[in-house]
């Protein structure tokens, strides 16, 4: 879904990059992929509830326009008469009444059928269009999640689907059906009237549009800043509530606080400025509108007075007029709903526009059929270097066998993260290859992939919702008794058992009602309860004291069979049974080996062993 006609497609951006002023908008483009939009919005009946919206508008503006002809026929119909002629007359006034509050009856109600009709569209739209966009940043690269805040991002996806429902309103309902009644309008001022009517209200429609446009123009910096501000405010209210625990460790609600009253005076006062200028285009639409009645009025009073028109003719000038106003009233408040909407739809449009780093190639496969014995996992000269940093992969290449354990030690830094990262292909090497039972990763189906590897992270994060669906979320399939094996093996069964709740148990946002052991165990069962060809445990015990860390090192000794498993460790003593042992050092492997083999050769995993041992 792309609103916008933009320059080339940006890998990725930080939120405040999210709309860039490079970014400039093309209606009629905009309206064309909106009416995409509709189309896939999968709203049942949808050709048949459009056609009858559109069919409902059309009738009630006839209907709007040819209420104030009848009332003034009616008028004309109450001249002086005697005997039979005056119930002839009285007859034809009541006809004529009945028709205007007919057709009165018919406009007035149009809206609300027609309305009645499409909500199930506009809604199915909006929801379409904050599905597409939240899919689309999930989908976006891991450099765009670490660099976004997620109160912001939130709030980019429901300002920008909300927007959609504000056009198709707007730009449908309003705008078309307001010039269709002033085309009618102006057909029946010169019909029925004189075209100097016509011309005094096409006047005043031309005067009012063209002051609305260039104040609500002048407004839209305001409205920009606005939005800019309360992305903000929310952003930091967001941030705060995920880090409340870090924000009570070090006493910082103060200065927290004050943060977030520096950005909600920031909107106060942006706030302020877009009221004031809204005032200012009220009095104006009221001052032209108001004088183009005045105008009219006098000159159908002219008319009447030499003879040239009939006294009813006044009424129909009059509620003519009116009823150009009360759709052109609309007009100034839909043009500036249209531009704020484009504006609120701006951010979405380009976070839609902004392209995954990690996309499945148009003939990826997915993995050939696990054999039982694990992954084989090959990395072939991989260099990765960060943006952000100085240091990255150089020239690394090892293969983890199936069914063995290769581990990566080294300083904060080394890189050890970034091979995780590139085996779970949430980044792609800039040259070597990576590859996986004999197929290069960059031509395995994503999904094939997760589904073949399991992680288990030092900081587990957890979903706001019961230990079941997080452990089970690994395998949403799995059966109740699958998801309880997984649990004991990692050590969870007690811990459970002594819950009131037991499996139900709500585990908070990020799962801070339990302790970081109690997350990583919940981790390590979800890992487990995965099944996975190649486990990768980044520091999976790191949280857990001596005996529990011990119970869940032999667990993860017994699941090693049948699997490739990939471990990050610093504490030696956690990987002396690994088949393999990889020392990483500013982005190259500067020893391997076996714990034996490397403590034999005396580099730096024997002087690190030495000194963990020694502290011990």
């Amino acid at each position: 879904m792309a609103f916008i006609q933009a320059g080339p497609q940006r890998r990725f951006a930080v939120p405040g990059a999210i709309s860039p002023p490079s970014v400039k908008f093309n209606v009629r483009a905009a309206l064309a992929d909106l009416g995409r939009l509709v189309m896939r919005s999968g709203a049942p009946q949808l050709r048949l509830r459009i056609a009858a919206a559109l069919g409902l508008v059309f009738v009630g503006k006839v209907a709007a326009v040819g209420a104030p002809l009848m009332i003034g026929d009616a008028i004309n119909s109450l001249a002086p008469g005697a005997g039979a002629a005056a119930v002839s007359i009285t007859d034809g006034f009541l006809t004529f009444a009945l028709a205007f509050v007919g057709l009165r009856l018919i406009a007035a109600c149009a809206p609300y059928a027609r309305d009645a009709i499409f909500t199930v569209v506009s809604q199915s739209t909006m929801a379409r269009a904050a599905t597409e966009a939240f899919d689309h940043a999930l989908a976006l690269s891991l450099d765009f999640h670490q660099s976004k805040q997620t109160g912001m991002l939130s709030r980019i996806i429901d300002r920008g689907a909300r927007s959609t429902d504000f056009l198709m309103r707007s730009v449908v309902f309003n705008l078309g059906p307001t010039a269709i009644e002033l085309v009618l309008a102006m057909i029946a001022m010169t019909i029925r009237l004189d075209w100097r009517f016509a011309l005094t209200a096409l006047a005043t429609i031309v005067i009012y549009t063209v002051i609305t446009f260039k104040i609500t123009d002048w407004r839209l910096s305001h409205r920009r800043q606005l939005n800019e501000a309360d992305s903000r405010a929310a952003g930091l209210a967001v941030d705060a509530m995920i880090n409340y625990e870090t924000i009570k460790t070090f006493g910082a609600e103060g200065r927290t606080g004050a943060q977030y009253q520096a950005a909600m005076r920031d909107y106060v006062r942006a706030a302020v400025k877009a009221n004031t200028s809204l005032n200012l285009l009220n009095a104006s639409q009221s001052l032209i509108l108001n004088v183009g009645l005045a105008l009219m009025t006098v000159l159908a009073g002219y008319e009447v007075t030499g003879g040239r028109m009939e006294i009813g003719d006044i009424t129909v000038a009059v509620l003519l007029l009116t009823g150009i106003y009360q759709p052109l009233n609309m007009l100034g408040f839909n043009y500036r709903e249209i531009r704020q909407a484009f504006i609120d739809m701006e951010q979405m449009v380009s976070l839609i526009g902004l392209e995954p780093e990690i996309v499945d190639a148009p003939d990826a496969k997915d993995l050939p059929p696990a054999t039982g014995r694990g992954a084989e996992l090959v990395f072939d000269h991989v260099e990765f270097r960060h943006d952000a940093r100085s240091t990255g992969l150089r020239d690394v290449s090892f293969t983890a066998a199936p069914g063995t354990t290769t581990a990566l030690v080294g300083p904060s830094g080394a890189g050890k993260t970034t091979v995780v990262r590139l085996a779970l292909r949430l980044i792609d090497p800039q040259s070597g290859r990576i590859l996986m039972d004999g197929m290069d990763l960059r031509s395995v189906k994503q999904e094939s992939l997760r589904h073949a590897v399991a992680l288990v992270p030092q900081d587990v994060a957890l979903f706001n919702d019961t230990l079941y669906a997080n452990i089970a979320f690994a395998r949403p399939g799995a059966r109740p008794e699958e998801v309880s094996a997984a649990a004991e093996a990692a050590e969870l069964g007690k811990f459970i058992e002594a819950l009131p709740e037991g499996m139900s148990t709500q585990v908070g946002e990020r799962g801070l009602k339990l302790s970081g052991g109690e997350r990583q165990r919940v981790g390590i069962a979800r890992a487990l309860l995965a099944d996975p060809r190649l486990l990768i445990l980044d520091e999976a015990t790191s949280a857990l004291d001596g005996p529990t860390e011990a119970a869940i090192q032999e667990t993860l000794r017994k699941v090693r069979a049948g699997r490739t498993t990939l471990v990050i460790a610093h504490r030696l003593s956690t990987i002396v049974d690994a088949d393999q042992i990889l020392v990483i050092r500013r982005g190259r492997i500067v020893e391997r080996g076996t714990h034996a083999e490397l403590l034999a050769r005396a580099g730096e995993y024997a002087a690190l062993w030495r000194r963990q041992t020694r502290e011990s």
